[in-house]
């Protein structure tokens, strides 16, 4: 059963319980909060009907920031949605109207080739639909309110949407990565994630603290699901942003940085698993993050190379 009608929609990108979407539901109205991929749209429409509503009974798209996992789908969804608006942050709402910087970016990254195959098409969002969430916007969703605020850190344009009802955080990126198959008696595993191009490590800290003066009781992540224990999982990013910090700079002028950063991530991770507890094995633990250590690294090392300027 969901928690305050809070449906968790696993988009099915990459592997399962990887990537999130969220659907709340309060008095027979709907607000997806992220979308996940183009791929996902039938996910999503499917969660709608197991939770009794239509299309035409979703009022918001809420988009916690542009990255395509999180976004990319959002035009196309749109368009199966009569009456909703979509909801971003004001650096991310052009992007939606006119995603053309977005394909180009993630062309030049994946390919045309892989772009097409993970994500399709970038469908525009007419401007009409689309209502900027400036810090403190309030999205009424059948008299519940849910509060979006600015969380840059992982990205410039990141907003999180904090639910009274339920007492938690929608996180997007800002509150870290925790997947189910590392849990261990200790609870959740968590990470946070520095991935390219923006990372900052001092906004990320300040936005996980704006977060936790609300007292929040669970956060809903995009990567994966719902977590609680939130102070200790707010103490232990706070302390890896800064371990993560000092490896890089550790790292920084070296004859091959990136090699050097990804096996000082690694291990410093896989420390971590150890210590707690993670059922699976370290193959397992390094395999499951073998794509965020990458991406940690590059948007470390854009930050190194950022701050020098």
């Amino acid at each position: 059963m969901p928690e305050q009608g809070i449906h968790t929609i696993d988009t099915g990108y990459v592997r399962p319980r990887f990537d999130a979407a969220y659907l709340v539901v309060e008095q027979g109205r709907g607000a997806f909060i992220d979308c996940g991929t183009n791929h996902t749209v039938p996910a999503l429409l499917s969660a709608l009907d197991a939770a009794g509503l239509a299309p035409a009974d979703v009022d918001w798209l809420v988009l916690t920031h542009v990255h395509l996992d999180h976004a990319g789908g959002a035009g196309t969804l749109m368009r199966q949605l009569p009456n909703a608006r979509l909801v971003a942050h004001p650096r991310a709402a052009p992007h939606m109207v006119d995603p053309a910087r977005l394909v180009a970016g993630a062309t030049a990254v994946y390919g045309e080739e892989e772009f097409a195959r993970h994500y399709g098409e970038l469908v525009p969002v007419p401007a009409a639909r689309v209502v900027v969430a400036e810090d403190g916007h309030v999205v009424d969703l059948a008299g519940r309110a849910l509060r979006c605020i600015d969380t840059p850190g992982h990205a410039r344009h990141h907003l999180c949407v904090w639910d009274a009802r339920s007492r938690s955080w929608f996180t997007g990126d800002t509150f870290g990565l925790s997947y189910r198959e590392l849990d261990s008696e200790h609870g959740a595993f968590i990470l946070p994630t520095s991935s390219p191009v923006q990372f900052e490590p001092e906004a990320m800290q300040a936005s996980i603290a704006r977060m936790m003066a609300e007292s929040p009781q669970a956060m809903y992540l995009t990567h994966f699901g719902r977590v609680t224990d939130v102070a200790r999982l707010a103490a232990e990013l706070h302390e890896q942003v800064d371990a993560m910090v000092s490896l890089a700079q550790a790292c920084d002028g070296g004859p091959d940085r990136h090699r050097a950063l990804v096996a000082a991530l690694s291990g410093y991770y896989l420390e971590r698993a150890q210590a707690h507890g993670c059922a699976v094995d370290d193959a397992a633990v390094l395999r499951l993050l073998e794509m965020d250590i990458e991406l940690n690294a590059q948007g470390l090392e854009i930050w190194l190379d950022r701050s020098r300027r």
